[in-house]
């Protein structure tokens, strides 16, 4: 009878054992499967860098050249270092690779990602009519100069609220400010100009923009920050690339 007895609470000792340990095994089970699925990253593996601004702004669809951009931040980045420009944060592009119709400046926050502005702007009268080809630094050439500038005091003109800009680029844009050329509104500067007939209206050489942009975009770049005017053609004389 005492055999028996001691068998049967060693079947049910074994039993309730059993049971107790299932929980145990089932996470150990889950657990494992856990570290299984994790990824590992290898020693020395690039990670992903945070896209460029051009990238995060979409600035192709927005009509700006990847070429443009790249240009004008590497100049823009030297001079920055080299203590040419009073304001690191803001720079304003004129792409004249692309037709008069469209909106060509564009003006950027590099340290926070913002585009503030993005507008059209003229050319000069002798430049072209629709596609901005021949450029000059001469005095009444009537042309637009190419090249780094940096934007300097306003005053109140003939076109009203206007901006200085000092030429950087000894040879290609650097008898800007005895030519007179500035930022400043034009009524020939206007969406439906350039929707009627394929191109705005065109300067003595100025960056003349709409009216209603002229005041915000002035008081924003004014004091020091950096303009550049690119072209395709400017690349092999640029006096600040190379």
């Amino acid at each position: 009878m005492k055999k028996k007895f001691s068998g049967f609470y060693l079947l049910v000792a074994c039993i309730v054992i059993t049971i107790l340990h299932i929980p145990f095994a089932f996470a150990k089970f889950v657990t494992g499967n856990r570290l299984k699925e994790q990824k590992v990253i290898p020693a020395g593996a690039q990670i992903p860098v945070m896209r460029s601004l051009y990238d995060s702004l979409h600035l192709s669809l927005k009509g700006l050249s990847q070429q443009a951009f790249d240009v004008a931040r590497q100049g823009f980045n030297k001079l920055v270092t080299e203590g040419k420009l009073f304001n690191d944060s803001i720079i304003s592009i004129v792409d004249f690779s692309q037709p008069g119709n469209v909106k060509r400046l564009f003006v950027l926050d590099m340290k926070n990602y913002r585009m503030l502005f993005n507008t059209l702007v003229a050319h000069g009268q002798n430049t072209g009519r629709e596609w901005a080809n021949s450029f000059s630094n001469q005095n009444d050439s009537h042309k637009s100069s190419l090249g780094f500038y940096k934007t300097m005091e306003t005053y109140e003109g003939c076109n009203g609220y206007s901006l200085k800009l000092e030429g950087l680029e000894p040879g290609i844009n650097d008898k800007a400010y005895e030519r007179g050329i500035v930022m400043h509104g034009a009524e020939y500067v206007s969406q439906e100009l350039a929707n009627n007939r394929g191109w705005v209206g065109r300067s003595h050489g100025c960056p003349a923009v709409p009216v209603e942009f002229n005041r915000p975009v002035i008081s924003t770049i004014k004091g020091g920050s950096c303009l550049f005017v690119y072209h395709p053609d400017y690349i092999t004389q640029s006096k600040v690339l190379n």
